[in-house]
This record gives C-alpha cells, structure tokens and sequence, in this order.
C-alpha cells in the first residue's frame, strides 16, 4: 500500500512592497505633521529668550546668540508693574476656567445621564435643540448675550464669562457624556438596585467611576473652551484688574512698537496650563473620544 502524502496549499503571498510603500508615506506624513505642530512652539520658546534687538533682525535667526531669561523673570516677578498685571491676569484666567469647568462638569454629568436613561415626552427634541447652539458661529450670540448680560447686571463680572463659557460648552459636554452613558450596560445599575442600592447611589457609585473618562475629557474640553477663549472677554470685561489672559496679552502691543520677545514669553507661559493638562491625562481623553463619543 503506497503512502499518500498530503502538500499543504501555497500560503498568499503579501504584497509588501505596496504594504512597505504606504508605510513609508505614514510614516513622512506623521513627521512633517510632528515638525507643522513643534515649529511655531519653537519659535515662540526660541523668540520669548531673545532681547528686543534680536527679535527685530532680518533675516531672523533661529538660535538666539545670546539668550536671556529676562522676560519670564519680569513677568513672574511681583515687583514690576507689568509682573503683577501679568499674573493678575493669570489668576483671573485661572479662576474663571477653574469655575467654568466645575460647573460644566456639574451640570452636564446629570443632564447626560437623563438622556442616556430616562424615556420622556420630547426628549430627542430636546436632546437636539441642545446641539443646535453648536450649529452657528460664537461671534453670532455676542450682542444678544451681552444685552442679557446687561439687563442682569453681570457686565465686567467674572460671571459674565463663566455663564457664556458654560452656555458653549456645554452642548458637546452633554452630547460626548451621553454617548459614554449609552456604552455602561444598564444591567449593572440593576444589580446594584437590587443589593439595595438606590438609584443615586447606583449612578454614583456604579456608573461614575465607568464613566471617569469621558467626565475628564468633558473637563479638559471647558477648560481649554474657557483659558483660550478671547472675544467675548474683550466685550464683557472693561474693568483692567478683572481681564483674562488672552486679552491681557494686548498689553505687548503698542501703536508705534511690540514687544516681541514679551510677548511670546507671555504666550508661552499660557500655553503651558494647557499643554500640562493634556499631558497628564491624555489617555483619559483618547479613550473618551474612541469609546463613547461614536454612539449618539
């Protein structure tokens, strides 16, 4: 009896050099999107340790020949006139972002869950009527907004800001939360009801902690909403001890010259909150964005 022998199918072979292709294009398209992203950081950074002479010449130079920290050291010290602006405007920034984001956090974490759990009359309606804001530019609501402003008496207030940030941030608060309830099965809300837990203690202790991603990636959102936020500060605040930072900024510009290298020093130092914070919890808000904001 002869042996029969079996040959195994010729695997596929894989197109690697189309596969090799497309790998290097991503890999050129990720490096000059690195060196679009870097390069007006580095300037900036370069720039702000330049002196005033310096910053003027033409041809610019890249790498300062004699850099000097002279401009962070005037604007972080209290001992100048133009420090104790600086970090007044810095506090105002901080404590108008700080307020916007806790109660936006506040507000949408509860209006989220209701959409994503209640069934009532004209909920979608008003889910969507929620979004509509976010259809029309910012610069459109500025006359009404500030007329109401006006009629409550919160015109060059602090709260003036926190109520029109809160009113811009908290469409895609309420719609990115949503999204991240949709994914939480409700069965675990159940189980717990029915250790005896009630309904708040479920959503606090069940479905919070689930859902810490998407609340700090709706923090991230109204903070950086609020810190960068420029128009309507200029328009509500007139009092010069209350104004923000981005329009604290103004002050490096004159008529006849501009501070440059204070100027991007100033710059720097307010971007640093930002890019920090995205730092430090990134993955929070990556995984937001992947996990419940594709479910409406």
């Amino acid at each position: 009896m002869s042996a029969v022998t079996l040959e195994r199918p010729a695997a596929p072979k894989r197109r690697r050099g189309k596969a090799g292709g497309w790998g290097a294009a991503r890999i050129v398209y990720l490096v000059l999107l690195g060196i679009f992203t870097v390069l007006p950081m580095a300037w900036m950074l370069l720039t702000s340790v330049k002196t005033q002479f310096a910053a003027l010449q033409y041809p610019p130079e890249w790498i300062p020949s004699n850099p000097t920290l002279e401009q962070y050291a005037r604007l972080l010290s209290p001992a100048n006139e133009v420090g104790q602006e600086f970090l007044h405007y810095l506090l105002n920034s901080i404590m108008v972002s700080t307020a916007t984001t806790i109660l936006g956090v506040a507000i949408a974490v509860p209006a989220a869950y209701a959409f994503s759990r209640f069934r009532f009359p004209g909920r979608k309606l008003l889910f969507y009527a929620v979004l509509v804001r976010n259809m029309f530019p910012a610069v459109v609501f500025l006359m009404p907004l500030f007329i109401m402003m006006k009629w409550m008496g919160l015109v060059n207030t602090a709260g003036s800001l926190i109520l029109t940030y809160l009113t811009f941030g908290l469409p895609l608060s309420i719609w990115l939360l949503k999204g991240f309830y949709d994914n939480i099965p409700p069965q675990l809300e159940q189980a717990a009801r029915i250790d005896g837990a009630t309904r708040f203690q479920a959503f606090l202790f069940v479905v919070m902690p689930l859902s810490t991603p998407g609340i700090i990636a709706t923090a991230i959102y109204s903070f950086v909403l609020a810190w960068n936020e420029y128009v309507y500060a200029l328009t509500f605040i007139n009092d010069k001890s209350k104004l923000t930072l981005p329009v604290g900024l103004e002050r490096f510009f004159t008529e006849y010259a501009t501070n440059w290298p204070g100027l991007m020093a100033a710059s720097f130092i307010m971007s640093v909150p930002v890019v920090v914070l995205f730092l430090v919890l990134q993955k929070y808000f990556v995984r937001a964005l992947t996990e419940g904001a594709v479910k409406s």
